[in-house]
């Protein structure tokens, strides 16, 4: 089971490692399997998305915090006030103490934040084959050194893991209710510690050549071209206040940038501009692209379903062959909402 924040999962895991009651289930003879074995699987079989400079950074994101205002034109009293929020612009001018944020709107540039870097973090593409993946293939949700025993503490001398690096799970063993992954020799994480792609059969109700399956779980995304999956990435998706709802849904509206913004003087309120590679597929939930993070794999969102801008950008230029434009068919790939497993 999975929880809900990077902090909490810190104090878990702590108390798992210096724990008494956290001791390796392995046989005495050991557990896992036979390293001749890893070190023919040392790596994941599969191609990661290549990180495209001029679409990460084609624009100058910025952030605002606090209350701000929006202006016609520098130093016009024609404006509209908004309050303290989750608030993020981009910048197309600047002229002295003024920004232009997009047609007819300015705003004082002392509110901005500096450029904020959208995460670099990209999917992968999968291989078609049946037997291309002979193991569950996962990404690491943070910096880690495996332990040497399930349940056990990180080892120093274990090879350094940084955060999304993709893995193979060779083995599983229960501990104190909790799942450890075997993912190297004498390596093992806890399964807070990682999002595995759990390809799913396809449900009798996908109606689309292309769909794609989005695990709140795993915090997992994944796309398919009938049975086959092709492609898959971590997911931020709504927090507990905010659940992205489960079932099935289909695409029918899509936007290359939009502005998102909702509850407007309450605490939650939030504003961002050019939201990228938007389809909406349950009213006014989305599958988009994040700039504003780099938190993927774990939920954090008011329900949408974020991604990287990368992963955004490829979703929404694969799955533009399902359309059909000249029968005025603008109903997309169908989406399920599932989730594998039940949070802590």
């Amino acid at each position: 089971m999975r929880i809900h924040t990077g902090i909490l999962i810190g104090a878990v895991l702590l108390l798992l490692a210096s724990s008494s009651l956290a001791q390796s289930a392995c046989p005495p003879q050991g557990c896992g399997i036979d390293e001749s074995v890893i070190e023919a699987h040392r790596w994941p079989n599969v191609r990661p998305l290549e990180i495209k400079e001029d679409l990460i950074r084609d624009r100058d994101y910025r952030r605002i915090e606090g209350a701000f205002t929006i202006h016609t034109s520098p130093n016009s009293e024609d404006s509209e006030a908004f309050g303290s929020g989750f608030t993020f612009v981009t910048v197309v001018e600047q002229q002295g103490d003024w920004t232009r944020i997009g047609e007819n709107q300015w705003v004082r540039s002392e509110l901005l934040s500096e450029s904020v870097s959208p995460s670099r973090f990209a999917g992968a593409l999968l291989p078609t084959a049946e037997d291309a993946l002979p193991f569950t293939v996962a990404w690491t949700l943070r910096h880690l050194r495996g332990a040497k025993t399930p349940g056990g503490a990180e080892a120093a001398d274990n090879p350094f893991r940084y955060r999304y690096t993709q893995v193979y799970i060779y083995d599983t063993v229960k501990v104190d209710g909790y799942d450890w992954y075997q993912i190297g020799v004498d390596q093992w994480a806890h399964q807070f510690k990682v999002a595995k792609i759990l390809p799913v059969k396809r449900p009798e109700a996908v109606d689309t050549h292309k769909w794609v399956s989005i695990d709140l779980y795993e915090q997992v995304a994944i796309a398919y071209e009938d049975e086959t999956p092709v492609f898959a990435t971590l997911v931020s998706s709504g927090l507990e206040q905010w659940p992205t709802n489960e079932g099935l849904f289909h695409v029918y509206v899509r936007f290359t940038r939009k502005l998102m913004s909702g509850a407007r003087n309450q605490p939650d309120f939030y504003y961002l501009q050019e939201v990228p590679w938007t389809m909406f597929y349950d009213d006014e939930i989305a599958l988009h692209g994040a700039y504003w993070h780099d938190g993927f794999g774990f939920r954090r969102s008011h329900g949408c379903v974020n991604i990287s801008v990368t992963d955004a950008r490829w979703l929404f230029d694969w799955s533009q062959s399902e359309y059909d434009w000249s029968n005025g068919d603008y109903v997309g790939p169908a989406v399920y909402v599932y989730s594998s497993g039940e949070y802590d």
